[in-house]
């Protein structure tokens, strides 16, 4: 099972503990990803065990290069998104899909490339394109499942979450490929000139891992959220600042954190790791009472448009 398949399993396993899915569907999920039974039910022993843990203890904590982002204290970004419109634009094996959210302002303070959880495109994930888009920039929220029709062609997330653990499993390097085309129609769209950015959560967070493993030079800055940094994962030779974003109560992913720290600091880029400690995964996502903390949400929304808006010339 390679790490990404692992995660996806995981994240299932993670659904049960959080009561979002009971143990009979998490079974089945898992089935469908190639977990057998033993292995299926020691994953969620395993979650429930970690979780008896108890929260990391303190306030949010955050570290790493001083670059003049700031931590501003006016309220200046929107949370009520602008409209998007389902577009179609030429991938390196077809047509990719997306949700596109033209920015609301006048002036373009950059393009966003905004990738989805393991739950595919949802109206969630567009809308965090229509928020940005209300701040000034513009965004596009790619779907990483178009060659086989988009998240809609699926009858439940079960099936969804299969489809991506197989492309996992034997073709990873699709994912990369497909954000870099994405990238390419932003430009286009954003403006010659504008800064691009890139934002991932959950599973999305560790595709924006790996697009900056991949050496992406053409993000200005990155975000990925709670996502799983990639072992041996080497990103000398990007231009992007990173911010990246944990969940306190989340020992799965955080195992990788200071993976992630050291490899920026190879990179000598300027970078930020902010933890919300008494925040789960997912904790922005507002669709999932389960986890959703909106204080923790408000404040990383905030650090996020600064760090995007931020010029680095």
């Amino acid at each position: 099972m390679t790490e990404l398949e692992r995660y996806l399993a995981e994240e299932i396993a993670e659904d049960h503990v959080d009561g979002i899915i009971n143990r009979r569907e998490a079974l089945r999920r898992l089935a469908l990803l190639g977990v057998g039974a033993t292995a299926a039910v020691g994953m969620i022993t395993a979650e429930a065990e970690a979780r008896t843990r108890g929260k990391n203890s303190g306030g949010d904590k955050h570290g790493g290069h001083g670059h003049g982002h700031g931590h501003p204290d006016r309220a200046v970004t929107a949370w009520a998104p602008a409209a998007t419109q389902a577009i179609t634009f030429p991938g390196p094996r077809g047509n990719l899909m997306g949700a596109w959210a033209p920015s609301a302002q006048q002036k373009v303070k950059g393009g966003v490339l905004v990738i989805h959880e393991n739950r595919g495109l949802t109206p969630h994930i567009a809308n965090v394109a229509g928020r940005f888009a209300a701040n000034g920039f513009s965004a596009l929220a790619l779907d990483l499942l178009s060659e086989e029709g988009g998240t809609g062609a699926f009858p439940d997330e079960a099936a969804l979450m299969a489809k991506l653990s197989e492309i996992s499993a034997n073709n990873p390097t699709r994912f990369d490929e497909d954000m870099k085309a994405a990238l390419t129609e932003l430009g286009k769209r954003a403006g010659r000139h504008a800064p691009l950015s890139a934002i991932g959560f959950c599973f999305g967070g560790g595709m924006i891992w790996r697009l900056l493993v991949a050496k992406e030079k053409r993000l200005s800055a990155a975000a990925p959220f709670y996502g799983p940094f990639p072992t041996g994962g080497d990103v000398r030779g990007i231009k992007a600042d990173v911010l990246g974003v944990f969940a306190g109560v989340d020992d799965r992913v955080n195992a990788t954190r200071e993976a992630a720290r050291a490899a920026l600091e190879a990179a000598r880029v300027d970078y930020e790791i902010l933890t919300f400690t008494e925040a789960q995964h997912a904790f922005f996502n507002d669709t999932n009472p389960a986890r959703f903390n909106a204080q923790a949400a408000a404040q990383a929304w905030l650090r996020v448009n600064d760090w995007f808006g931020h010029d680095k010339n």
